[in-house]
């Protein structure tokens, strides 16, 4: 199951209105728990079990499908749109150490642009932009760990 399926799994439930759904696969379980405020927000957790371990409890990593999400409230960034984590893992601003950076500050996005990819368990997650504009500000080095939620970028919407 990749970060995308997971992601769909999460706004369906979030919309569905479940407060908690349970998936148990071969090597995966997913936890995604609603809050019960009126916020509608989500928390997810994915376990993956090693094969032939299963007993072994590894630690949960929340993941969630929010990408984008509006920017704090502060004066001279209420006008920015804040891009933000969708998982835990290891931030990279280019795809390989050879190659250049995705974006730089200045440069115009649209949907769809990968921004970033984020290392988790191994895996290079491509980081899309769900929003069209400009990079104002990276708020995070490279290859720097980075938490779920965390704002990685602010674009200028106009």
């Amino acid at each position: 199951m990749d970060i995308k399926e997971i992601q769909n799994l999460i706004k369906f439930v979030a919309k569905s209105g479940a407060s908690e759904v349970k998936l148990e696969m071969d090597d995966i379980k997913i936890t995604i728990k609603t809050g019960s405020d009126d916020k509608g927000e989500s928390t997810t957790y994915v376990q993956q079990i090693p094969m032939g371990q299963a007993h072994v409890a590894q630690a949960p990593a929340p993941v969630a499908a929010p990408i984008v999400a509006s920017a704090p409230a502060a004066d001279e960034n209420s006008k920015y749109i804040t891009i933000k984590s969708p998982i835990i893992g290891t931030f990279y601003r280019k795809p390989s150490p050879d190659k250049p950076m995705f974006v730089e500050v200045g440069t115009s996005i649209k949907e769809g642009d990968v921004l970033c990819v984020i290392e988790a368990m191994k895996l290079f997650n491509e980081i899309e932009s769900e929003v069209s504009g400009k990079i104002v500000k990276i708020l995070v080095d490279d290859s720097s760990p980075v938490e779920f939620d965390q704002p990685l970028f602010l674009v200028d919407p106009s």
